[in-house]
């Protein structure tokens, strides 16, 4: 049987490019679990893979997509078994390993986990990796020993999708949200997830001094290079900032003033080889802390057809919150 699929390869000058076509169960790669595809997402890692505008796919040819949500149709692997809801964030599918951008998957069964109850393949896919590492970026912070009663906390990339989801997240769990981002026309969607102040990004994205006036105790950083360091520069005495991202650069152009004169802390944060309990965890608290109607609200729908634009759209920031295909 065949079925759709986005297929990413090059040429003998390494020249990258993509066909939407027709694949065979034959042509997936080895695994003990195989998929139904139900849901998908854009993430920017994905932008990336299928504009060529980084390295992601190291494997040719390969279907992109490192996200997905569906139903088990055969398992030889002891946790599953045909009918079982299940999410793949990671691991490197979509990467080395035939990913989400096809109707069908097969994957090892140790990368899956759980589909939660309170949440459809749609609505697992609206968070997808974006949210599950902004779920991940906050349970950081708790674990660092952070409160929201400490101060507030600055989500940097706010309207992007690890952004939108995790002010909608500290939001309900009570902190004070300062959200910046380059997009003015915004300010109303960030402030409905629970932003209680804006910022534009100019006021991070330069170069900046060492230190800067304290001015909060936490940061959700998807931005890095001279965002990064200035919010380090700018964190209150003893605070954490996570770090999950490189929408600006991948440097790091700051100093250990920070550190070594207000014991501010970097978090770093990994949700591709993160340990399966991790995500569990990580899964469990979204059940428990997402609020259904501001994700829904952060949620833009579309075909499967119109991937390769939206792939384009994210890595030239034109996307708000999360993208989700539905199968």
């Amino acid at each position: 049987m065949s079925f759709k699929a986005i297929i990413i390869d090059r040429d003998a000058d390494k020249k990258q490019s993509f066909t939407v076509g027709e694949m065979q169960e034959s042509d997936l790669h080895e695994g003990d679990v195989t998929v139904a595809v139900e849901a998908t997402t854009v993430n920017y890692k994905d932008g990336l893979a299928l504009t060529g505008k980084a390295p992601v796919v190291r494997k040719f040819p390969l279907v992109p997509g490192i996200d997905l949500a569906g139903t088990v149709t055969a398992s030889e692997h002891p946790d599953w078994k045909s009918g079982d809801k299940v999410v793949l964030n990671g691991w490197g599918v979509g990467e080395t390993h035939h990913g989400a951008y096809a109707e069908v998957a097969r994957l090892k069964g140790d990368w899956l986990v759980p589909l939660p109850q309170a949440f459809s393949s749609k609505q697992a896919m609206a968070i997808g990796t974006a949210g599950y590492t902004a779920m991940l970026c906050v349970l950081a912070l708790e674990d660092f020993g952070l409160t929201p009663d400490q101060g507030p906390v600055v989500v940097t990339g706010a309207a992007g999708g690890v952004g939108s989801v995790a002010i909608a997240l500290l939001a309900k769990l009570g902190w004070q949200v300062i959200a910046s981002t380059g997009r003015a026309a915004e300010e109303s969607y960030l402030r409905d997830l629970g932003a209680s102040e804006i910022i534009h990004r100019d006021e991070l994205s330069a170069p900046g001094k060492p230190l800067g006036k304290e001015r909060w105790i936490a940061g959700v950083d998807a931005v890095g290079s001279h965002t990064l360091a200035n919010v380090l520069a700018s964190t209150r005495y003893g605070g954490a900032v996570a770090a999950c991202g490189l929408a600006q650069g991948m440097d790091l152009p700051a100093s250990v003033a920070p550190f070594i004169l207000r014991g501010v802390a970097l978090l770093g944060v990994d949700s591709v080889m993160a340990p399966k309990a991790k995500r569990l965890r990580a899964w469990e608290r979204l059940a428990a802390d997402l609020d259904i109607a501001k994700l829904d609200a952060l949620t833009t729908t579309i075909g499967f057809e119109a991937i390769p634009q939206a792939a384009a759209d994210i890595v030239d920031g034109k996307v708000r919150g999360r993208l989700v295909i539905q199968m």
